[in-house]
C-alpha cells in the first residue's frame, strides 16, 4: 500500500520496554526526608518505641518499614508458597498503620511501608539511606540464643550496611 504524497510515516509511540510488555510489579521507593525510621521484621511496635522515635526526631518526620520476609526459593526459582500470603501482608500494613496512627497523635508527620524481601537488612538499610535518617529503631522479637546464631542479629545487620553517621539501635520485644 503507498502513501499518498506528501504525507509523513508516523513512527509509533516510543516506549520503555516494561511499558510495552508489562506493568512494573513493584511500586516505587518511597523518599520522603525523615529524622528516624523504625523497622520492624513483623514484630509489633510497642508504645516505648513510638515515644522513643518522637523523642529522638526531635519534632521532625519519622518513617516506619515493616519488612514481609520471602522465605529462600526453590531450587533458586521464586516459589510462590515461600511468598508472604495475603493475610500476613495485611498484618503488616496493620501494624504500619497503628504505628503511624500513634505517630500523628504525638503530633509527628509519619509515612510508612510495607516491603517484602528475603534480605531484610538490606531493605532496611535502602530505606534509611533513602529517606537520610540520622537514626534507625529496629523492633525485633526476643529470641533464643541459638536462633540469633544462625539467623543472625537485625539491628548489627542493618548496622553494617548503614553509613556511619547512621545511628542503629535494636530494640527487642
Amino acid at each position: 500500500m503507498s502513501l499518498p504524497t506528501g504525507t509523513a510515516v508516523v513512527d509509533p509511540i516510543a516506549r520503555p520496554a516494561r511499558a510495552r510488555f508489562g506493568r512494573r510489579k513493584w511500586d516505587n521507593q518511597p523518599s520522603q526526608p525523615a529524622a528516624v525510621l523504625i523497622a520492624t521484621v513483623g514484630a509489633p511496635i510497642l508504645p516505648s518505641v513510638i515515644r522513643s522515635a518522637v523523642q529522638i526526631s526531635g519534632g521532625k518526620a519519622v518513617a516506619v518499614v515493616s519488612i514481609a520476609r520471602i522465605y529462600g526459593s526453590s531450587l533458586g526459582l521464586p516459589n510462590p508458597g515461600l511468598m508472604p500470603t495475603k493475610a500476613e501482608m495485611d498484618d503488616q500494613r496493620a501494624l504500619v498503620a497503628k504505628a503511624i496512627d500513634r505517630l500523628e497523635r504525638s503530633g509527628i508527620v509519619a509515612w510508612g511501608q510495607v516491603a517484602a524481601t528475603r534480605r531484610f537488612a538490606k531493605t532496611i538499610a535502602q530505606a534509611a539511606r533513602v529517606r537520610g535518617v540520622s537514626h534507625v529503631l529496629v523492633v525485633a522479637p526476643e529470641t533464643a540464643r541459638w536462633r540469633v546464631v544462625l539467623e543472625g542479629d537485625v539491628a548489627r545487620d542493618v548496622r553494617r550496611r548503614v553509613p556511619p553517621n547512621v545511628t542503629v539501635e535494636g530494640v527487642k520485644t
